[in-house]
């Protein structure tokens, strides 16, 4: 049933992706014109759908799913992260391929599949995975990209998802919720999240020489490392380890934690390659790569977790 649900979802949002490639391809929008849609993405999208998500009646069983969601979000990207380093020399990683390994893009795709999979009122424990992948991106990604130790803690505290983070926690433990209406224009936003994530994904792809994306031999092991490789451990720790027996719902608050550890390249690594210099048309085209065989993967992923 999950899984059948998730199959339908992705199969969705994947054509809202090629409606996105066909605009750019028939010259009707350019590539560029998707920055407007990142940046409403970025800054009002994923932020109304984080404080949505806390918008439920806080309990104990509340609480220890999203301790729970914390313990094995911990756990698991700690694990990517050393994962990364233990085979950056064997098989000679550079600092956008070690990145795209260890990141995945949780919250842009995670949070609309679980919304079609389980209901909206599971989507509070996808926000563990993303705040502490918020942290750890601007602290070790930054560090691998750019070659310099230390932290940016500015942009760390003031990136907007982990200040909705922070809003959303706030009104959940103390009580306060938005007038009516105030909740309602959060809740239509929040809707969007998957559809126009998916459909500037799919603008990229348009503007991108596609032949040229398939000329850099590696993508397919980053991808591989990404997608099945690393999903692996992920997969027996939430399904073996005993953790779902904690707290009531822990299998799905661990299936949630699971599939975010299993989706493709986060695009801000892209973003970030641009930034400190890397190779940023390399680093998309892994996304590109990455985000298109996701649709194959990421249902086993779930299958296996289901069995």
């Amino acid at each position: 049933m999950i899984v059948a649900a998730l199959i339908k979802k992705i199969i969705s949002l994947f054509l809202i992706l090629f409606a996105g490639t066909l605009l750019v391809r028939l010259k009707i929008l350019k590539a560029q014109d998707s920055k407007v849609l990142s940046l409403l993405t970025l800054y009002l999208i994923v932020p109304c759908v984080i404080i949505n998500a806390f918008q439920v009646e806080y309990s104990p069983a509340l609480r220890g799913g999203l301790l729970l969601a914390l313990c094995a979000s911990l756990i698991i990207q700690l694990f990517m992260v050393l994962f990364s380093h233990l085979l950056k020399r064997p098989l000679k990683l550079d600092p956008v391929e070690q990145t795209s390994i260890v990141y995945p893009n949780a919250a842009n795709l995670v949070i609309p599949l679980v919304s079609a999979m389980l209901g909206d009122e599971w989507i509070i424990f996808s926000t563990p995975f993303t705040a502490f992948q918020l942290f750890l991106i601007w602290s070790h990604g930054r560090s691998v990209l750019c070659g310099e130790q230390g932290f940016s803690l500015k942009k760390i505290f003031t990136n907007t998802n982990l200040i909705a983070v922070f809003i959303g926690l706030l009104m959940l433990l103390t009580g306060l919720s938005f007038p009516d209406p105030v909740q309602d224009a959060i809740g239509s936003v929040s809707a969007t999240v998957g559809p126009i994530s998916m459909l500037v994904t799919g603008m990229l792809i348009g503007g991108m020489d596609l032949k040229r994306v398939f000329t850099y031999k590696r993508v397919w092991l980053v991808t591989f490392l990404r997608l099945i490789l690393l999903p692996i451990p992920a997969l027996l720790l939430v399904k073996f380890s005993g953790l779902a027996s904690l707290v009531p719902n822990g299998e799905t608050v661990l299936l949630i934690v699971l599939m975010a550890s299993s989706t493709p390249v986060a695009s801000m690594v892209t973003q970030m390659s641009q930034v400190y210099g890397q190779d940023a048309d390399y680093a998309s085209a892994i996304n590109v790569v990455s985000t298109l065989m996701c649709i194959f993967t990421l249902p086993v992923v779930v299958a296996l977790y289901q069995l």
